[in-house]
């Protein structure tokens, strides 16, 4: 009897932020349990680490993450909104983070909330580099130009399964991993979430 192929042993990487908010930039929200399902049954992911800036009102979610089988790496968050105030931005730089001009609504919905800022590229590259003796193949998970290095080292040492970006906006930096490169918003119909609540009837 013909013996199935066997996955390498692979660990994913996940810079969240990039994630959550590319995802959400493209209208749609991934579905945690459905992606770690996917890394596990397309990829052989046996480890896969989350990173994400820790918040405790949060406290819920990253119990939610970890009974789903990530690991969850917290980092701590700083509020940078008084650096933010204090930082005026030209005209057109306003206006190209509003690229669906909601532009009123959405600075008038954001003016009074804190600017929370956790940033995880160093805990990210740290980690993949320490458990390298533990796995064959990596998966980094954010389009994230931060990770350039990260990826060439991995892809020397033929270790790069893949780079799974969020949308087609991904850093122009990582070009040259194109070949590794999915895009997570070409399977949004199988990642996506959905809110089962019945339709209010018409």
């Amino acid at each position: 009897m013909a013996r199935r192929s066997k996955k390498p042993n692979t660990y994913a990487f996940i810079d969240s932020q990039n994630l959550n908010l590319g995802t959400q930039r493209m209208g749609w929200k991934l579905d945690w349990r459905k992606f770690r399902q996917y890394l596990a049954r397309e990829y052989g992911v046996t480890q896969a680490y989350m990173f994400i800036g820790y918040m405790s009102e949060n406290e819920s979610l990253y119990e939610y993450m970890h009974e789903l089988g990530y690991l969850v790496v917290l980092k701590p968050t700083v509020d940078v909104t008084a650096q933010h105030e204090s930082d005026p931005k030209p005209e057109s730089q306003n206006k190209s983070s509003h690229p669906n001009d909601k532009d009123s609504k959405e600075s008038a919905d954001t003016k009074d909330k804190p600017i929370i800022k956790g940033n995880v590229d160093a805990e990210l590259v740290l980690y993949a580099m320490k458990e390298l003796p533990n796995y064959q193949k990596a998966i980094i998970v954010s389009g994230d130009g931060d990770f350039f290095s990260l990826a060439e080292y991995l892809e020397e040492q033929s270790r790069l399964s893949a780079i799974l970006a969020p949308n087609w906006q991904y850093s122009s930096l990582l070009k040259p991993f194109e070949s590794k490169i999915v895009r997570l918003d070409q399977l949004r119909r199988q990642l996506a979430y959905h809110d089962h609540k019945k339709p209010s009837p018409r």
